[in-house]
């Protein structure tokens, strides 16, 4: 037996038992579903052990606040991503959503537990586009595009046109993920359908890099290659479409083609053009993904990282992959940013799920 493949292939083995039809020794991209209930399935990619190039190189980083990456010069932005590309393993076998969780999804969840998200809370609030932002006016006081708002959530992230049960669910916080998780590995080990010694969760941002670069052992800005030209069709990032009921498209540097959505596009939309090397979908743009990770502003780690590692706490967690408004240098493999809180939700934040071995943290 490969002994890098030891523990997963076990776990694996010990499926079987109980009628469960998971294969023994998955193959990189073989995948299975969960059932939601209501017609409803959620699909997860069988991910292999491996090592990749974590971080991204200062070429990279040059790019990226340049003309065409547009991202911002000047602050501390890029140095998240760590001085220079290190080795990182990922050490056990893991699978990852095929896409980020979509609204269907969690409605089944919401409709399931009857979960009120923190935005849907009293007092709650979740950061949303302000329909009445004209521009930045730059020259005069920058005017941000987004306003923390109350009476808007999952149901309703303020796009100004119906939401779709296909489009990535946004507007919930690392609360409400967790909570989706939770309840998805109970329903899923109640059929019997988990394997022993694995839990369906948030990715640790080793695992969420890993298979946001599909395989690639280079360090290289998109899972496709460093050209950002060759992206079209493949990701939804800011690009040449209207904003709703206006004549104008997002500011700044963006994508020079239209990708049909001037917010978030259905999930999986882009089809096998979309998808990287292990298969997963909209990795690169899209909407930001949280991964289960404390922030550290030094790096990302390959172990999971904690505010207090004995407590194992999380406080501030991680994004990454960018989101349909951002510009192209913040749409990379190795972006990663920290957020406010827990209980901080927005119209660019979504996230995909993992089931992988179990990690113990906190209610």
């Amino acid at each position: 037996m490969n002994t890098t493949r030891h523990l997963p292939h076990l776990l694996l083995t010990l499926a079987s038992i109980g009628g469960l039809s998971w294969a023994a020794d998955p193959a990189p991209g073989d995948s299975r579903q969960a059932d939601l209930g209501g017609g409803v399935k959620l699909e997860v990619v069988f991910i292999p052990p491996g090592e990749f190039l974590m971080g991204s190189t200062p070429e990279e980083k040059a790019w990226a606040t340049g003309i065409e990456g547009g991202a911002t010069p000047g602050t501390a932005r890029e140095s998240f991503e760590g001085e220079k590309p290190r080795l990182t393993r990922v050490k056990d076998g893991f699978w990852l959503g095929r896409t980020e969780v979509s609204v269907a999804q969690f409605r089944r969840f919401v409709e399931e537990t009857h979960f009120v998200t923190d935005a849907e809370k009293p007092g709650g609030k979740t950061q949303v586009f302000d329909p009445t932002w004209d521009g930045y006016h730059l020259r005069a006081q920058v005017v941000n595009p987004w306003k923390s708002m109350s009476g808007k959530s999952w149901r309703d992230p303020n796009w100004g046109f119906a939401n779709r049960d296909d489009f990535p669910v946004v507007c919930v916080s690392y609360n409400d993920m967790k909570a989706f998780c939770r309840w998805l590995t109970q329903s899923e080990r109640k059929a019997c359908r988990v394997p022993e010694g694995m839990e369906y969760r948030l990715p640790t941002e080793a695992e969420w890099e890993y298979g946001c670069r599909g395989g690639s052992k280079e360090s290289l800005a998109f899972w496709w290659g460093n050209d950002f030209e060759q992206g079209e069709g493949r990701l939804n990032t800011s690009a040449i479409d209207l904003l709703p009921g206006r004549t104008r498209t997002w500011p700044l540097a963006k994508a020079p083609w239209s990708d049909g959505f001037p917010f978030v596009s259905p999930v999986d939309h882009y089809g096998a053009k979309g998808r990287n090397g292990f298969g997963l979908a909209d990795t690169c743009g899209g909407v930001w993904e949280f991964v289960i990770d404390h922030f550290d502003p030094k790096g990302g780690h390959e172990e999971i990282h904690f505010e207090d590692a004995a407590k194992r706490t999380v406080s501030r967690p991680v994004c990454r992959g960018g989101n349909y408004f951002d510009v192209p240098g913040n749409a990379r493999c190795a972006v990663r940013l920290g957020i406010g809180s827990v209980t901080y939700s927005d119209s660019r934040d979504g996230f995909r799920v993992c089931l992988g071995r179990l990690v113990s943290l906190p209610d």
